[in-house]
Formats: C-alpha cells, sequence, structure tokens
C-alpha cells in the first residue's frame, strides 16, 4: 500500500510533521434527489403521488409495489419535466429515454431494485453534462452537472417514537412514496466547502421552483447525498440529508471529523454513513457500495424510447423566466440593488410575494424590498417562507408600507408590527391602532408636549436657539414622550414656532 505521504494528499502520519488539510483538499460532490411534485401520478402506475398526510400504505398497487406480472407504463409528463431541468441546468437532452434496474436491498425498496438510469454500457441517463452559475463570497462560481437521472423514489423509513434515528425501537416502512418520479442530479466533486454546497443547492433549488418541477418546501421533495474526501482519502457518503441547512452543517461535522481522524494516524474509510439532525453527527450505516454491486440490467419491460428533437425545440421554447433572467429584469424594472434581489430570489416565494406587493403599492419599491429583506425575513424560518402566503397577505404588507410613507407609523413601529402581523394576520391599521401605534397628528395635544421638553430640557433649548440644528434633539424628546407616536414633522413645527416665539422676546 502507497503511504498517505506519498500519495500527494498534504499529510504524514508521522509525530511532529503533520499538516491538516485545507480546503483546497477537500472534495464536496452532491447528489440530489428532487421530487416532480408537479406531477398528480406516480413515474410507472397511475397512483396518486400526493402522498403527504395519506394513511400509510394507502396510495399503492402492484405496479409501485412490484408484485408479479405487473407492468410500468412511462409518465409522459415526467419525461417533459426532466428535459425541461435539463436545458435549465445546460446540459445535454439523450436522444433516448433507457431505464435500467438498479439492485439493491433494502426495506423501502419493494422489488429489491429500483427503476433508474445507468451512466455505463447499455444505459444513458436523460441528461449528460452541463453546469449552475451561483454566488459565493461575492464571486461568481460555476459548478459543473455531470448528468441527471429519471427515476422511481423508494419507500419511506418511518422511525415511531425517536428523538433520535439510532434510537428507534423499531422501524415501519411506508410504501406511499415508492414510485413518485424522482430526478437525480449529480455534481462534479467541485465544491470545498460546505457554504459553497449550500450557495450551489440554494441556487439550484431557485431554478426548481421557477421551472415550478418540485415545490421544494413539501417535507422530502428535495433530499442530497453529499460525497466528501479530505486529504486525497477514500469517498464517505452522507446519505439523505433533509434539508439545505443541514448539508452544510452535515459536511461541516464529516470534513472536522476526518481531519481529526486524520491528524490522530488514523485511515478515512469508504463508507455510507447517515446524518442525525437532532444530534448534529454523522454515524455509519454500511459499508460503500461499488457501481458494481447494483448489478446494472436495462429493464425488459421498459424499451428504449426515442426523444424527438421537435420536442426537445418546444419545451425549450416555452420556458419560463429563470433566476438569472428574473434578477436583470428585476433589478432594472424595480431600481433595487443586486444582492438584494438574490436573497428574494433564494426562494421563489419570496420574490412572487415581493412583486405582488409592488403590484399592489408601486410608489416605493425599493423601499419595500429592503424592508422585506432586511426586516420581515428575520422573522421568517424557511418552513414560514413555504406558507407566506398563509402567514401574511401582500395586501397587508402594501398597506403596511403605504402608513409607513405616508407617516402614520415610523420606521422602528413598522418593525415592530411584523411579528404581530405573521401571529395574527390581522389588517396592520387594526393591528397599530390596537397596540397604541397610531401616528399623533392633534395640534393642541402636540403643543402641551412640545411646552413641557422646553420647560425641562433648559440647555437644549439654548443650543437650539444658538444652532436650528440642535432643534432635531428637542424633536427626539418630544418622539420619546410621546413613544413615537408624535408626527416628527408636525412636531419640528410647532417646536421652531416655539423657538422663535421665545427669540423674539429676547430681543
Amino acid at each position: 500500500m502507497v503511504p498517505l505521504a506519498l500519495r500527494g494528499c498534504g499529510w504524514c502520519p508521522r509525530p511532529g510533521n503533520q499538516v491538516l488539510p485545507s480546503h483546497d483538499d477537500v472534495k464536496i460532490g452532491l447528489e440530489i434527489h428532487v421530487q416532480l411534485t408537479r406531477l398528480k401520478t406516480k413515474l410507472f402506475c397511475s397512483c396518486s403521488a400526493d402522498y403527504r398526510g395519506a394513511p400509510p400504505n394507502t396510495h399503492v398497487c402492484p405496479v409501485c409495489l412490484g408484485l408479479p406480472g405487473s407492468l410500468p407504463v412511462v409518465n409522459e409528463e415526467a419525461l417533459k419535466l426532466a428535459i425541461m431541468t435539463c436545458l435549465a441546468l445546460n446540459g445535454k437532452v439523450a436522444r433516448e429515454l433507457r431505464f435500467v434496474r438498479k439492485h439493491y436491498f433494502y426495506p423501502d425498496l419493494p422489488k429489491s431494485y429500483q427503476i433508474s438510469q445507468y451512466d455505463g454500457p447499455g444505459g444513458e441517463p436523460i441528461c449528460k453534462g452541463g453546469w449552475v452559475e451561483y454566488e459565493y463570497k461575492g464571486e461568481r462560481r460555476r459548478a459543473r452537472i455531470r448528468r441527471i437521472n429519471l427515476e422511481e423514489d423508494p419507500g419511506r423509513i418511518v422511525l415511531p417514537g425517536a428523538v433520535s434515528p439510532r434510537l428507534a425501537p423499531y422501524v415501519l416502512v411506508d410504501y406511499n412514496r415508492s414510485g413518485v418520479a424522482l430526478l437525480e442530479i449529480v455534481t462534479e466533486p467541485d465544491f470545498r466547502e460546505p457554504g459553497e454546497a449550500r450557495a450551489f443547492l440554494e441556487k439550484l433549488r431557485s431554478i426548481l421552483e421557477h421551472l415550478e418541477v418540485c415545490d421544494c418546501g413539501l417535507e422530502g421533495a428535495l433530499r442530497v447525498d453529499a460525497n466528501v474526501s479530505v486529504g486525497g482519502g477514500a469517498r464517505v457518503e452522507i446519505k439523505n440529508i433533509g434539508s439545505i441547512r443541514d448539508v452544510e452543517r452535515a459536511l461541516a461535522y464529516e470534513i472536522a471529523r476526518q481531519k481529526k481522524l486524520l491528524e490522530a494516524g488514523g485511515t478515512v474509510r469508504r463508507e455510507t454513513r447517515h446524518w442525525d439532525p437532532v444530534r448534529r453527527v454523522t454515524y455509519t450505516a454500511r459499508a460503500k457500495e461499488y457501481e458494481e454491486d447494483y448489478r446494472y440490467m436495462p429493464d425488459p419491460n421498459l424499451p428504449p424510447i426515442p426523444i424527438p428533437e421537435s420536442l426537445v425545440e418546444k419545451i425549450r421554447a416555452e420556458m419560463p423566466e429563470l433566476p438569472d433572467q428574473r434578477l436583470e429584469r428585476m433589478t432594472r424594472q424595480y431600481g433595487i440593488p443586486a444582492h438584494i434581489v438574490r436573497q428574494m430570489l433564494v426562494w421563489k416565494k419570496l420574490a412572487d410575494f415581493y412583486e405582488d406587493v409592488v403590484k399592489l403599492y408601486p410608489e416605493n419599491p425599493s423601499r419595500t424590498a429592503a424592508f422585506l429583506v432586511n426586516d420581515m425575513l428575520g422573522w421568517l424560518k424557511e418552513s414560514d417562507l413555504a406558507e407566506l402566503y398563509t402567514r401574511v397577505k401582500p395586501e397587508h404588507v402594501a398597506k403596511l408600507m403605504r402608513m409607513l410613507d405616508e407617516g402614520k407609523i415610523s420606521l422602528r413601529q413598522a418593525k415592530e408590527l411584523i411579528k404581530p402581523l405573521l401571529e395574527t394576520g390581522e389588517d396592520p391599521e387594526k393591528l397599530a391602532e390596537k397596540l397604541g401605534m397610531t401616528r399623533i397628528t392633534d395640534e393642541s395635544y402636540l403643543r402641551q408636549v412640545v411646552e413641557k421638553v422646553i420647560r425641562e430640557n433648559p440647555k437644549a433649548v439654548k443650543d437650539a436657539l444658538a444652532n436650528p440644528k440642535a432643534v432635531n434633539y428637542l424633536v427626539g424628546l418630544v418622539m420619546k414622550e410621546t413613544r413615537g407616536r408624535a408626527d416628527p414633522k408636525l412636531a419640528r413645527k410647532l417646536l421652531e414656532e416655539k423657538l422663535e416665539e421665545m427669540r423674539k422676546a429676547n430681543q
């Protein structure tokens, strides 16, 4: 066996000569499994693909359970969505749709094989090549796509009563998901940091949502297998990570684990690990399979189906607006900075929500964008974003921005209204009135407040008489006295009138 140090991994196991791998020594590749949630039925049968919330094992039939004598039939719409995704990711569409049987033995696979695609002799994926451009640390980067497979989803493993997957007393299998159409998007190992992988996945999710092939906010609709190696060592696969944030966490943990193992003089072995999202650790599942272990073979029940060039061109002509195109349009149309638009485009629903607000209140699109991204977004978790329109209505945010621009509430009050607005969904004007945030415009009342401020702050009054700019401090005191509810323009006017009276009286 060739020692690690001689393989050019940048690490020597001898004490006193240890050089830990840097980011340049880390290689990360991703396998993203994307459910085609736009479909009403599964990939090879007429069972409903809307399985979430249904009783276990009720959306099944002989085809998706792989019972003897059953024959699969390809969902034509799934093929079209796969082609559309390939074109959006700059890949090359295959001339034929070919399926193979990928054999492995696991409880969630009723047939003991998965109908998938193979990039090798006797097989061809629906899409080869391609790339995705994304922003990371202020730089424009490009990740290469190796291939995209169209395949069936396996069943779902259920671990009842377990806080952590490793503590489950027993395992159940729900086959409702078995046979749901799935795209497997495989990247080249082009990532060096966990944050870089996350930035790519956020851009990919935005593309998929703009294509409307997948509602990535649904549970299990987007799952990631992450492959990582450190210092030229063996490749470790982390299976079935359920969120983009957890991909970043799992990679960070696994890189640290491998580095620590190498530092101690150990060897990283090729294996498959699972991610525990509760304890935030990876743990061994099994030894990593090799390609030959899957015993790929052409599926005899699904002969090759020609893909006419006319179909590909028709789909290309009907492509919807993609994130990069939308970035350019929104920046130009609304006059807002590109980095603000990019933050909105991370979730298509957020960008849609913004544009719906601007349709209702077009007077100040730049301020609306800044408020949505810098203030409101901080109160929304990813799960809330998936239900954004049910949490708060565009017309309510439009009304809130109008109240702010008209001076009925201050920016601080607008920020304070975000939480109750999201919690209750009430009309913002009624909320502001209920919470005592409505702007005070009663001149007689404000004159009394101005009199009090002037009486109690003689030094500040003296400064304001000598320097007109110092009146700002007195305005602030009026706002403080009224808990931010005074109309600042009216408060300034009344203060300036009172100070002018005092100047004349002192002459």
